[in-house]
């Protein structure tokens, strides 16, 4: 049977007939390997002809995952990489070298699909996620990439990327997200992310509590996994580049020069980075951390490849983190949506030089939306808006929440209008900040 599909009927039958976590939220969660397994079964298991980088955690996952691509690109490798959500277009989650899988691979595989599993199995219904998975894994082996890193969707264990395998697992920093799911607990939470940890498959670890530390160390020798924790490896020192002399900066207006040291001794010395949020240093910790074990199994990740990855790690297709749209007025936008996202945006907003902010805020409505408000700054001038999503918490609701925390501003319908607003009531010298979530800055 033809099912003889356009693209964006292809888009449009994903979009509809899957469940959609990004659309929908706890709905489309089905935990479980049952469902990926019999996809990967039907399309010839494609996950093993490659080798894999597996990436877990609650924030910077993004930023790891991007930044571990850039760096194996820039030492000459073929790359996969698969990352979620998507901000515009759905193809951004599966790239080679950059480059997002063809539309046609795309219709192809959900024709397979269709032809298949609805003739065949019309009881059987994957999510959005899973399937999309599957169809990175058969891009990855079409494509003959040499490795592929692969981002978890949400927690671990229970994961559909959690079929594989890898040759290094990668866990950032853990915190409270999707506690109706993964646990109410640190602890449970971090019990999740550490499902990814294979037997003798060494996994390193960003900085984070000792009560998370002591469950990935435990599920690591349960496994025979040798444990890195990244700070006690790699020391990293950060300076911002608009804080040097300018005989010093690089050609980067913006980023982050780094000085590393590789268990004490120096290893890296003003290694540029692109990504200029302050979150990034602990998600750069990690990415040394992995390459140091990477590097007996490619040998070509060398000095100059990591110099050039970190520096060029835009043409991995990363967008939305710390952001700068604009510099007059200095318009920022980053897609930290969680109190942990949130307490470090905060934190770098204090710290970066303005006479007023402006805040253009929006959230979904399954995240703990008080916890993020009160850690937002008082002498702010606020835009609440919503994105065009089912999960967005209507911004008059947001605005009611913020004025309990003594936040104050007017309501927009559409983000779009929330950052006109802005524009035009900020002075050159101003900060405007856009976030609170993945659809926010998906829709600037």
């Amino acid at each position: 049977m033809s099912v003889g599909m356009t693209y964006e009927a292809t888009l449009q039958y994903l979009y509809s007939q899957l469940p959609q976590f990004q659309l929908t939220g706890q709905s489309a969660y089905k935990p479980g390997l049952d469902n990926i397994l019999s996809l990967d079964g039907f399309y010839g298991s494609p996950h093993r002809h490659f080798p894999c980088i597996h990436v877990a955690g609650t924030n910077g996952k993004g930023s790891v995952s991007h930044l571990l691509a850039s760096v194996l690109q820039q030492a000459g490798y073929r790359v996969g990489l698969f990352t979620s959500p998507h901000l515009k277009d759905f193809r951004e989650r599966i790239r080679v070298n950059g480059q997002m899988i063809a539309q046609e691979a795309v219709i192809r595989f959900v024709e397979a699909y269709r032809t298949h599993f609805e003739a065949e199995q019309p009881d059987f219904q994957p999510s959005f996620f899973e399937l999309t998975t599957e169809m990175a894994f058969c891009w990855f082996a079409e494509q003959k990439v040499d490795v592929a890193v692969i981002e978890v969707g949400l927690g671990g264990r229970l994961d559909s990327t959690n079929i594989i395998t890898p040759v290094v697992s990668a866990i950032t920093s853990i915190s409270f997200d999707h506690v109706a799911l993964l646990g109410d607990t640190l602890e449970k939470i971090a019990a999740e992310k550490a499902g990814i940890i294979k037997v003798g498959v060494p996994v390193a670890v960003a900085r984070n509590p000792e009560n998370v530390c002591e469950v990935l160390a435990g599920k690591a020798r349960e496994t025979g996994s040798a444990y890195h924790y990244a700070p006690n490896e790699v020391d990293l020192a950060a300076s911002d580049v608009l804080s040097l002399p300018l005989e010093k900066r690089p050609a980067g207006e913006w980023g982050q020069i780094f000085q590393v040291k590789y268990h004490g001794k120096p290893w890296l010395s003003d290694l540029y980075c692109a990504l200029g949020g302050w979150y990034v240093r602990e998600n750069a910790q990690l990415v040394l951390a992995v390459l140091r074990l990477l590097t007996s199994r490619f040998p070509q990740i060398d000095e100059t490849a990591i110099r050039h990855g970190f520096e060029r790690v835009g043409e991995t297709g990363l967008r939305g983190r710390w952001e700068v749209l604009q510099t007059r007025p200095l318009c920022i936008c980053d897609t930290g949506h969680n109190e942990a996202g949130i307490r470090q945006v905060t934190a770098q907003l204090a710290r970066t030089p303005h006479q007023r902010l402006h805040v253009v805020f929006g959230v979904v409505n399954d995240k703990d939306v008080t916890a993020m408000l009160g850690l937002l700054p008082k002498d702010a001038l606020y835009y609440f808006t919503k994105a065009s999503v089912p999960r967005a918490l209507p911004e008059e609701v947001l605005a009611e929440k913020a004025a309990a925390f003594g936040l104050r501003g007017q309501c927009y319908a559409t983000v779009a209008e929330a950052r006109q607003a802005a524009l035009a009531a900020a002075a050159d010298d101003d900060l405007i900040y856009i976030g609170g979530s993945n659809f926010i800055v998906a829709e600037l």
